[in-house]
């Protein structure tokens, strides 16, 4: 096993972090600051807020032939980031016209984008590798504005384009990492600029296979982080948002929710999973394999400690460190009174999710039934159309998962009677506990959520281990929004 490389720190920051010229001073400072104590950055950058929704509508319109209207898109986002970069960089004849090089490279790039949004809607069709290529320019021309912004600050920056170092196969629009080829780029590309004392910089969410671009799926800033900070063994990776940390819950809906200021890889990796949108679920996968601790900090906040993610954090006297809540779901009823213990019906059942790429978050089965939840809308009509062939199938919508993960729920006797007696009034579909000790999951009316989360919070927060949460803080100053 390599030897961690503990002065690197990777830095990602998402879109409220690099949204406009504010952010982007703020962000500035704070790689600045890190490298006043002696750490080397590699800095990781989402799109600006928003702009790959952007992106995304342009893509459509382009595909449905509205050339004029994914044009017009493309021209409010040009001139947002010419608008940033001319309240960022100054244009001086001693930075040697910083400004307009970086106007160039800019305009370059919207040229580019155009063009491509041009011959799609001239083929009148897009294709996942289109849409993928399209997104990427929001990473893409951000990574640029930053590298540029640090120079202008002093910071001896360099650009890495993401797609010579993040390397993947062809599943466009979710692509999957090559870790190995990753780390060997890494090695040849990154490390030279660590030695030289140089902040690389480079668009988050983005990659490529056989030179074509890809992307790791939407949050795969996150993921990009945690490639880099575990392909060079770096000692950290910080992931910077708008929020101080991972949160007892939803501070939008309870507004006593505590900071977590240390919690497990994988209590975040289910809190993340089910519906906390602080992290990218991914984002844990690389980091624990390496054990590289993950930060979640605030950029709006930065003198917070933000919660750390580690293998071993200290044993907590709550029994739960955090609730979360998944909405949109459905729960889907197989009922087959004669085939459901007969061999291989439940693989039959399953393999129709797998033919629709279909997540299934928890699975309840009787004598005669099989009960699902996905978050699928798009292909509920032909999963369900398929399961009919086999099975009586019948749907409900508009359902919740209310997930609470604390450290050996498993082995506390009584734990399952106080969430319930605390929610007694709300009526509960489908409940998960077995399958992980650390992990009580259960299914409610998506409009019982806010109403559950309150009772729940009440019931496990009143006293909370000071060791584990942010008690002193009191309730959180921002919303929380996902990068």
């Amino acid at each position: 096993m390599s030897t961690p490389r503990r002065h690197i720190v990777v830095m990602k920051f998402g879109g409220t972090s690099v949204e406009d010229a504010a952010a982007i001073r703020r962000t500035t400072a704070i790689v600045a600051g890190r490298m006043r104590k002696g750490l080397s950055p590699i800095v990781v950058v989402s799109a600006m807020a928003k702009v790959t929704d952007t992106l995304l509508a342009a893509a459509a319109a382009a595909g449905r032939n509205a050339r004029e209207e994914a044009l017009q898109l493309s021209h409010g986002l040009r001139a947002r980031h010419l608008n940033a970069a001319a309240d960022l960089i100054s244009n001086s004849a001693a930075d040697g016209g910083r400004l307009t090089a970086l106007q160039l490279q800019i305009q370059h790039e919207f040229d580019t984008l155009d063009d491509l949004l041009r011959g799609i809607a001239a083929v009148g069709e897009l294709t996942a590798r289109s849409s993928d290529n399209v997104v990427s320019f929001g990473e893409r021309i951000s990574s640029l504005l930053v590298t540029s912004v640090f120079a202008d600050h002093s910071i001896p920056s360099t650009h890495v384009d993401a797609r010579t170092v993040i390397l993947t196969d062809n599943h466009y629009g979710k692509a999957a990492p090559q870790e190995s080829a990753i780390e060997a780029a890494l090695t040849e590309q990154i490390l030279p600029l660590i030695d030289l004392n140089r902040v690389p910089v480079m668009g988050g969410f983005i990659g490529s296979c056989n030179g074509i671009t890809t992307t790791l799926g939407r949050g795969g800033s996150d993921y990009t982080g945690a490639l880099v900070g575990g392909g060079l063994h770096a000692g950290a990776i910080e992931i910077w948002t708008d929020v101080d940390g991972i949160m007892t819950t939803d501070p939008r809906i309870v507004p006593e929710a505590l900071r977590v200021k240390t919690i497990s890889f994988e209590e975040a990796a289910e809190l993340a999973y089910f519906g906390a949108k602080v992290l990218h679920p991914a984002t844990i996968l690389p980091a624990v394999q390496k054990n590289i601790p993950v930060y979640v900090l605030n950029s709006r906040n930065p003198e917070n400690e933000g919660t750390r993610i580690t293998a071993t954090p200290p044993p907590c006297a709550s029994p739960f460190k955090s609730i979360a809540a998944k909405r949109k779901l459905t729960i889907i009823d197989i009922v087959a009174s004669r085939m459901l213990l007969a061999h291989g019906f439940l693989k039959s059942i399953f393999d129709v999710f797998d033919k629709y790429e279909c997540a299934i978050d928890m699975v309840s089965t009787s004598e005669i039934s099989v009960s699902l939840t996905v978050d699928s809308r798009e292909a509920l009509p032909a999963i369900c159309a398929e399961l009919g062939k086999i099975a009586d199938v019948k749907y409900e919508g508009n359902k919740a998962l209310i997930c609470l993960v604390g450290e050996d729920i498993r082995g506390q006797a009584g734990i399952s009677g106080q969430v319930f007696s605390s929610i007694s009034h709300i009526n509960v579909r489908m409940i998960s506990q077995g399958a992980s000790e650390i992990n009580m999951s259960f299914m409610i009316n998506e409009e019982d959520v806010d109403e559950a989360l309150r009772s729940l919070h009440r019931k496990f927060f009143s006293n909370p281990d000071p060791n584990i949460f942010d008690v002193a803080a009191g309730p959180p100053s921002t919303n929380p929004s996902s990068d």
